[in-house]
Formats: C-alpha cells, sequence, structure tokens
C-alpha cells in the first residue's frame, strides 16, 4: 500500500489500492446518503418561507441573511450532487482515486457552505424571535461550534494522528 509522503498523514487518493479506493469511495456515499436529505429539507424550506405573511415584514438584515441562508443551502445541493452527476456523466472506465478526491473536496465545500447556511437561518429565526443581539450571538456560537466539530476537531485528530 502507498505510504504518506512526509508531512501529509493521508496519501493521494489516486494512488491507493483498488479495495481502499472501493471502501472509501462507499464510505463517502454512505456519508452523502445521510446528509443530503437534511440539506434538501432546509433547501425546501427555505424555496417556501418567500411565500409566507412574515416574509414581506422581514428587515432588509432579515432579507439579506435569508438570501444568504437560500444561496449557501443551494450551492451546498449543488456540491453534494457533484459525486453522484461526475460518475454518471463520465462513465467507465474512470479513476476512482480521482473521483474521490473530486467528491472529497465537493465535500468539504458543501459542508462550508452548509454551515454558512444554518448559522444564517439560525440568525433569522432568532431575530425575528428574540431580536438582532441575541441572533448574532446565537449565530455565532452555531458557526463556531459548526467549525469545531466538523473541521478542527478532525484536523486536530489527524495531526495528532489519532485513529
Amino acid at each position: 500500500m502507498h505510504q504518506p509522503a512526509p508531512g501529509n498523514h493521508e496519501p493521494d487518493p489516486q494512488n491507493r489500492d483498488q479495495d481502499t479506493l472501493d471502501r472509501e469511495l462507499d464510505e463517502l456515499s454512505s456519508e452523502l446518503r445521510m446528509v443530503i436529505p437534511g440539506v434538501t429539507v432546509l433547501l425546501a424550506f427555505l424555496l417556501g418561507l418567500p411565500f409566507t405573511s412574515v416574509f414581506s415584514k422581514l428587515t432588509t438584515l432579515q432579507s439579506d441573511v435569508y438570501f444568504a441562508a437560500f444561496l449557501s443551502t443551494a450551492l451546498a445541493v449543488v456540491f453534494l450532487m457533484g459525486e453522484g452527476a461526475y460518475h454518471q456523466i463520465r462513465g467507465k472506465p474512470y479513476s476512482k482515486g480521482r473521483l474521490l478526491k473530486t467528491a472529497i473536496r465537493q465535500m468539504v465545500t458543501a459542508l462550508i457552505l452548509l454551515g454558512i447556511s444554518l448559522s444564517s437561518v439560525v440568525f433569522l429565526v432568532t431575530d425575528l424571535l428574540f431580536g438582532t443581539l441575541t441572533a448574532a450571538l446565537l449565530a455565532a456560537a452555531i458557526a463556531l461550534l459548526i467549525v469545531a466539530m466538523w473541521f478542527g476537531l478532525p484536523l486536530l485528530r489527524r495531526l495528532r494522528d489519532d485513529h
């Protein structure tokens, strides 16, 4: 099996053996199957919001935050669907290593966009209920938690080489 380069904790997906690539691609596909329905429901909620009576009462700030949530969620869906589209349109033969590398990048991009979306939705709902200061504090707390749980912890464990 290919060994990681010095200072690089993970080998390049394009250089892994076929069994490892198959397993990692299956794991990524399973993770995507868990995430996509939730993001799709969030997008559906955001798509319906402009057609409610509350939407016409939003302040400029709330409308801007809504649009940031809506756009980042839509973009997250695009990136999350990327692996499936790539696989189906590219056809065979294809490089599983290249597909995996591309899909991982797309998923990380989607997670960043989803973090923006979730923070924005928390801000919007909290602002409507409790005011802008509380909304800003809670949205910032959610954003920090997302960064810590989705990126900080995995990267810390990767640096420590925890298994």
